[in-house]
């Protein structure tokens, strides 16, 4: 009864979060499987943020159910933002569901399987839900745990939980709660742990990740708390690579950009979103900002890293969108030129201050923005990509290539993804690759042998 399958719908927040609960339950003896079927225990860690991710979700715990008319002992559990938003509705409409934890709970689950799996051991009654939903004081500390016997060669830091913003598309603060912080020390000292385990790149994630701190502790030489613990991160020994996400326009001052001329290890990407590129819908969406300011960030940054990668989110069909304020969005995504994007078709959530607006928008008036939006990234990511072929690029190797033998996959340092022969051996390794190949998505390379002695060049 110690085998646990655990599936992530959604952000890197949910995978780390995932993560650390399967590092929390082999510290108690389970082990995790990659096949649903093997499992004693299955976890489903849940998204909110689109209607499809929860019905994608519900769908799946619909059918893990199921089975269990076939083996009685199976426990069923949701985790995360869904089970956070929707509680007790969940029971109703999946009565054998055995465990339902929220956001600030992954810690408790390892204690909750353990009484579950004793008391199905002895013969008892089998116990009703366990629904685990509270606020929990401190929560923001307890996703630290990684495995510890299997190297990262990048790792997902959650630096804080929760957000303030309260954009009015989103449930986010509804289900993660407020900003809460975790000590800057706490931090370092697991990427220590990480990088003494043969880590070479981190990802500070939190809700708003550039408002880290914002609240609990003072601003030293004009320098936010996010940026000091970026210097922090900086200077610790084995860690090559910095990235975080997701930041605001709000928040995004010069000490932050500034850290893109003097911290070495930070990475010339960056995840900036802007959802929209009309003021009218920015403000509708609660978004503090005009486009005119997020413009303006982005000319900052590429002032002093020109060659950075910027990615975004962008949202269509935000309910009152005109054709005007769509044209306003692709304009200004055109004009910045994204190197990458993730496109959103809106989708009412409850509980947001949205939700009274109804979804007015059509599916084939979104479809059809959604797809504008396509094509215009399609072409910029081309563009960029193809004026790497012939460069050299450090790429940090993270494994084996999905797709043919002897290949490896590894990233850029503007996160561009590339794939090149290589070995086992050079896994989690910083080399230089010549770029031969680009598609939109993807680079194809070749190992420069001697800049592996000699370093980078060209």
């Amino acid at each position: 009864m110690n085998r646990v399958h655990i599936k992530t719908y959604g952000c890197q927040m949910n995978e780390r979060d995932s993560e650390a609960v399967a590092a929390m339950l082999r510290g108690k003896g389970y082990s995790i499987v990659d096949n649903e079927f093997d499992a004693d225990v299955i976890l489903l860690n849940t998204c909110s943020v689109r209607d499809q991710a929860e019905q994608k979700a519900i769908g799946k715990a619909g059918h893990v159910s199921a089975r269990k008319k076939k083996n009685p002992n199976l426990i069923v559990g949701i985790m995360g933002c869904m089970a956070q938003n929707r509680g007790d509705e969940l029971v109703d409409r999946l009565p054998d569901l055995d465990l339902i934890i929220g956001t600030q709970k992954f810690h408790r689950v390892p204690d909750h399987l353990d009484n579950m799996i004793a008391t199905l051991q002895g013969q008892g009654p089998r116990p009703s839900t366990v629904i685990d939903l509270e606020e929990e004081a401190g929560s923001q500390n307890t996703i630290r745990s990684h495995v510890k016997d299997s190297r990262q060669v990048s790792a997902f830091v959650s630096i804080m939980q929760g957000c303030n913003m309260k954009c009015s598309y989103c449930i986010v603060p509804k289900t993660r709660g407020a900003e809460r912080a975790r000590p800057m020390e706490s931090i370092v000292e697991e990427i220590e742990e990480l990088a003494a385990r043969g880590t070479k790149e981190v990802t500070l994630l939190g809700q708003i990740v550039n408002q880290y701190g914002i609240r609990e502790f003072p601003f030293v030489d004009k320098k936010s708390p996010f940026v000091q613990l970026l210097e922090k991160v900086n200077a610790i020994e084995g860690i090559e690579r910095i990235r975080f996400t997701s930041p605001h326009p709000v928040g995004f001052k010069e000490d932050l950009i500034d850290c893109y001329a003097r911290l070495p290890k930070l990475c010339e990407y960056l995840h900036f979103p802007m959802q929209s590129g009309s003021d009218r819908i920015l403000k509708a969406m609660r978004r503090p900002y005009t486009i005119e300011r997020f413009r303006r960030i982005i000319d900052q940054l590429r002032a002093v890293r020109p060659d950075i990668y910027i990615s975004t989110d962008v949202i269509v069909g935000f309910p009152g969108e005109t054709d005007e304020d769509f044209e306003l969005t692709r304009r200004a995504f055109e004009e910045i030129a994204f190197d990458m994007a993730f496109l959103f078709k809106y989708s009412v959530r409850p509980g947001t201050t949205a939700e009274p607006l109804g979804d007015p928008v059509s599916k084939e008036v979104k479809e059809e923005r959604n797809q504008v939006l396509l094509d215009l990234l399609g072409q910029s990511s081309l563009s960029r990509n193809q004026s790497l072929v012939g460069h050299i690029e450090e790429v940090l190797i993270e494994g084996p290539a999905k797709r043919g033998e002897g290949m490896y996959m590894g990233r850029t340092r503007g996160h561009r993804k590339v794939v090149v022969p290589a070995s086992e051996r050079l896994v989690g390794e910083l080399v230089p690759v010549r770029i031969l190949e680009a598609t939109t998505t993807t680079l194809s390379g070749e190992l420069v042998l001697e800049g592996i002695e000699t370093g980078l060049a060209g």
